[in-house]
């Protein structure tokens, strides 16, 4: 069956009931892929007012024409910081955050191939989703690390009340509170004990799989290096189950935190910060680089970011016969519209609660786009 087929088949399972929902059995309802893959998603377009990173996260139009965001000759989407203009002081550089229109329910499956993740000095990459309110509806990290960490760390933000007890996993919890108001936002931490799962050596072992269940009874994630990624995830396959995975690299199971009442259909999240709250940390930051963060990297040579992009196969969306999709409106050219505290550790959320409507800031153009802007004037001048 094509892809194309299956999700036609899909639309139409959506409307009956799955028995096999509880034994983990999905079917695709979405691919992001191909020529098509930046189709259904919404460019941030503002600098980062989340997590305080030195950067501006530039719309669609300038992601295009800067070459940030892309589909490369192997059919792969890029992602990128931009690794090619000399910023001065007091400048941000140029990046790109991105978030699907659609926002996906409890009873869903997001499969994500990638051959190469962002990392340096000061480099901050994040896979992961959130609700449309924040912390009320919840977040979800699923790849993220700062510099050159050389392990992916997972972690669920919560409203206060929920925690993880009885986790079966092949990760190390390193905190069990979920709530955003503990421990600085840490989050209920799951660290991956895979050392190809971020940075060269996730490059150097050809990339690999991540597979997120968000499900009533627990959220799961697991990681494939390339070696070791299951044959059902090899190919095209309109449906997955669960029982091909084996135990998953972070267990959150629902024991004492109630899935239906702490997390809200998800909206999911690719982004590249630089420095900021956690990256840039002087404590964070001296652990694997030297240097000041913004004075010798952001404004340094731009050659440091030549590794700091995402080179992405495929994001995949399945569910288990519910409708999980809960349908957006993709953006043609302009600004995102999540005000959550951010995919990080730390939270510069002043507010117990952030909703999706638009930051109602100027857009604050990054020395790049001032570049963009001023070529065509003098174009314009001239002719």
């Amino acid at each position: 069956m094509t892809l194309s087929t299956a999700l036609a088949v899909a639309a139409v399972a959506a409307l009956v009931p799955s028995a096999s929902a509880a034994s983990g059995s999905y079917s695709l309802v979405k691919d992001y892929s191909g020529k098509t893959f930046f189709d259904d998603w919404v460019f941030y377009g503002n600098y980062d007012n989340l997590t305080n990173g030195d950067v501006t996260f530039v719309n669609r139009s300038l992601a295009t024409s800067e070459q940030l965001a892309y589909v490369n000759d192997a059919g792969n989407a890029i992602i990128k910081v931009d690794d090619t203009t000399t910023v001065p002081w007091n400048y941000k550089r140029d990046t790109v955050r991105i978030a699907t229109a659609d926002r996906y329910s409890l009873g869903s499956l997001w499969v994500v191939d990638m051959t190469h993740i962002p990392y340096g000095c000061s480099v901050w990459p994040a896979f992961w989703s959130q609700a449309a309110v924040w912390p009320q509806g919840g977040e979800i990290d699923i790849l993220e690390g700062v510099n050159l960490q050389t392990v992916n760390e997972m972690a669920l933000h919560t409203d206060n009340g929920c925690s993880m007890t009885g986790q079966v996993q092949t990760g190390t919890l390193s905190s069990t509170n979920c709530s955003y108001e503990y421990n600085s936002n840490q989050g209920c931490q799951v660290v991956d004990p895979s050392t190809s799962s971020y940075g060269e050596a996730f490059a150097k072992a050809g990339g690999g799989v991540w597979v997120t269940e968000f499900s009533t009874s627990a959220i799961n994630i697991w990681y494939f290096n390339r070696s070791s990624v299951p044959s059902s995830l090899s190919g095209n396959e309109s449906s997955l189950s669960t029982s091909d995975f084996g135990t998953p690299t972070a267990n959150y199971p629902n024991t004492d935190c109630n899935m239906e009442k702490y997390f809200a259909p998800q909206t999911i999240i690719f982004d590249i910060t630089l420095c900021g709250d956690w990256a840039g940390a002087n404590a964070t930051f001296q652990q694997t680089c030297s240097g000041t963060c913004y004075n010798d990297y952001v404004i340094g040579n731009a050659s440091y970011y030549n590794t700091a992009y995402f080179e992405i196969g495929y994001l995949r969306i399945y569910g288990n016969g519910t409708d999980v999709v809960v349908a957006g409106t993709s953006d043609s050219s302009s600004s995102g519209t999540s005000t959550s505290s951010a995919s990080s550790g730390t939270s510069t959320s002043s507010s117990s609660s952030s909703s999706s409507a638009a930051w109602p800031f100027a857009q604050v153009m990054s020395y790049g786009s001032i570049l963009a802007v001023g070529s065509a004037a003098i174009a314009a001048a001239v002719l």
